[in-house]
C-alpha cells in the first residue's frame, strides 16, 4: 500500500502543477558564478545551510537588488541558451535556464553576475516535490481537499494487484475525485 501511494503521488506530479506544492526561496548571487544548484530530494541528513531541497522545477524568477527592487527574468530553453554567443559575459542577469536532473535542478543565469551584482538575490518560485509516504504513522503531504482523491487513487492502484476485475470501476472513481480536487486547487484571482 505504501509503495502504491508513493507511485500515486509521483503520478500526480506528472499530471501538472499542484498549487499546494509551490514554494518561494532566494539564493545569494556570487560574482562570476552562473550556475546554482538545488536538490530534488529532501536531503541526506547533513546540515548545509545554503542547500535548497525538494525542488522539482523553477516556475519564475526575479533578480532582486540590494534595495529590494525586483527585475523579472525570462525563462529560456536549452536551445536558446546554447545559441548565446558569450555565456561568460558578466552583468545584471536577464535570463535563466533550468536543467532538471535525477537528483538536482540547476539554474543557469545569463548574464553571469559580476562583482557589482554579488550579494544581491535570485528570488524564485518553484514546484516542490510531493513527499514520499514514509512510515505508516506519518501524515501525508496532501491538503484535505485531495484526501478523497488519494483514497480512491490508492484503491485503484491496489485493485490492479489484488482485484483486477474492479480496476476499471476504481479508475472511474479515482478520475472523478481527481478532477474535482484539481478544479478546487488553484488561485481564486482572475488570470485574464
Amino acid at each position: 500500500a505504501r509503495r502504491s501511494l508513493n507511485i500515486l503521488f509521483q503520478e500526480w506530479g506528472n499530471r501538472g502543477l499542484h498549487y499546494w506544492q509551490i514554494g518561494n526561496n532566494s539564493i545569494t548571487l556570487v560574482a562570476d558564478q552562473a550556475v546554482y544548484t538545488m536538490f530534488r530530494s529532501t536531503g541526506d541528513g547533513t546540515s548545509d545551510a545554503t542547500a535548497i531541497y525538494g525542488v522539482d522545477d523553477v516556475l519564475e524568477a526575479v533578480y532582486r537588488n540590494s534595495s529590494n527592487v525586483d527585475t523579472p527574468l525570462t525563462k529560456i530553453n536549452r536551445s536558446t541558451y546554447q545559441g548565446l554567443s558569450n555565456k561568460t559575459s558578466t552583468g545584471t542577469p536577464s535570463q535563466y535556464y533550468v536543467q532538471r536532473f535525477i537528483d538536482k535542478v540547476t539554474i543557469t543565469l545569463y548574464l553571469t553576475p559580476g562583482s557589482s551584482e554579488a550579494g544581491n538575490k535570485l528570488n524564485f518560485y518553484f514546484v516542490k516535490r510531493i513527499q514520499d509516504v514514509g512510515d505508516y504513522t506519518n501524515a501525508t503531504d496532501v491538503p484535505y481537499r485531495f484526501v478523497p482523491c488519494m483514497v480512491s487513487g490508492l484503491a485503484f492502484y491496489l485493485s490492479q494487484k489484488f482485484k483486477p476485475e474492479l480496476s476499471q470501476q476504481m479508475k472511474l472513481y479515482y478520475e472523478d475525485e481527481l478532477q474535482r480536487a484539481l478544479a478546487e486547487d488553484g488561485s481564486s484571482s482572475s488570470s485574464y
